[in-house]
């Protein structure tokens, strides 16, 4: 009797992971299909590629991202919350429950065309489900390590979170100001290379996203291994990586249409120098992110990059409005995406009388 309990629950415990392993591979999808905007439409509104070019040229280096860049970030992304101990299922449980949160948020506000962050999303579906289900105790927020003048846990995460929006904003300003000096004396003839360099800019904006973006997903994937007793420490598998990355890039071929006008059009009219500009900004510190381990939002990144060329530009021509809609939407992305979580947590307790 009790070699067939073993071996209900170890079947038991296989399912469940294996639902959290394709539920984590779904939010890596929906973060693709939701960033898709982020990545080509600096391109399409400069009239560099057609969205068709846009795509294949994204997509290739997207995959290439998760599988050069490293794991710095996903080591940040999986230990921001601890759920060793409790038992596994119900450690998976919070796990799923939090990517539920996520993917909710993700697809709502896919859905009305606000380019909200999915790290955000992803922070705040974990941060609500492991609230709601095991208490502030197994979130590790790291102000200790702050006092001691280390960055770790959801101090560092947020950190990075809100660092890096002023980053794109003030890099973009610079370096408009730079190309401007750089193409005084230029004709419109120069226009045409400027589209020209796009292809290499947009290429590495997309690999800058792919190493930074697909690592969270890894980071979580490896996390729901661990739980699930299948590996013995946190060190991200092969397999995991070219998962994560296929998942990614599927969602940025088939995703994103929609935000593509909020920041190809409605926050400052784009033209090659200001595509090349926001690229080259977003892709340094995307980068520079991945290298010290620190997530951050391509979302955020890209279009404070092009509120800073604006301003550095005609600042009065910025639509203000509109980046005041955006970032109320950043502002309330990791509260709705853990009310999202925890109200996946409850039904779950309710439907199924909670998982044990």
């Amino acid at each position: 009797m009790r070699v067939l309990r073993s071996s209900i629950v170890a079947e038991g415990l296989f399912l469940l992971a294996a639902a959290t392993v394709v539920i984590v591979l779904v939010f890596d999808y929906t973060n693709g299909f939701h960033d898709a905007a982020n990545l080509i439409a600096t391109v399409i509104a400069s009239r560099a590629m057609t969205p068709t070019q846009a795509v294949i040229v994204v997509a290739f280096f997207e995959f290439l991202g998760p599988l050069l860049g490293g794991t710095a970030v996903a080591n940040t992304i999986g230990t921001f919350v601890s759920l060793e101990g409790m038992a596994p299922t119900l450690a998976l449980a919070i796990v799923l429950c939090g990517l539920i949160g996520a993917i909710l948020w993700n697809l709502a506000t896919w859905y009305f065309g606000l380019p909200s962050s999915s790290s955000h999303a992803l922070v705040g579906g974990l941060v609500g489900a492991v609230l709601v289900s095991a208490g502030v105790d197994h979130v590790v927020w790291g102000f200790e390590a702050l006092r001691e003048g280390r960055l770790t846990g959801v101090v560092k995460v947020l950190a990075a979170l809100l660092l890096s929006p002023l980053a794109g904003f003030w890099a973009g300003y610079l370096i408009h100001r730079l190309l401007r000096t750089l193409l005084i004396a230029a004709n419109p003839a120069a226009n045409a290379r400027l589209r020209a360099a796009q292809f290499a800019t947009a290429a590495g904006l997309a690999f800058s996203h792919g190493a930074n973006d697909a690592q969270k997903s890894m980071g979580i994937l490896t996390l729901v291994l661990l739980l699930g007793g299948f590996i013995p420490d946190f060190q991200v598998p092969f397999w995991v990586m070219l998962a994560c990355a296929l998942a990614l890039t599927l969602g940025i071929l088939t995703g994103g249409w929609r935000i593509v006008r909020t920041l190809g059009f409605a926050i400052y009219r784009v033209r090659p120098i200001h595509a090349l500009g926001s690229q080259l900004t977003s892709a340094g510190v995307i980068l520079a992110a991945s290298a010290v381990g620190a997530p951050v939002s391509t979302t955020h990144v890209v279009a404070t990059s092009i509120m800073g060329i604006g301003a550095s530009e005609r600042p009065r021509a910025v639509r203000w409005a509109k980046a005041k809609d955006i970032a109320m939407t950043w502002v309330v992305t990791i509260p709705g995406a853990a009310l999202a979580a925890i109200l996946t947590y409850a039904l779950v307790n309710l439907y199924l009388g909670g998982p044990r």
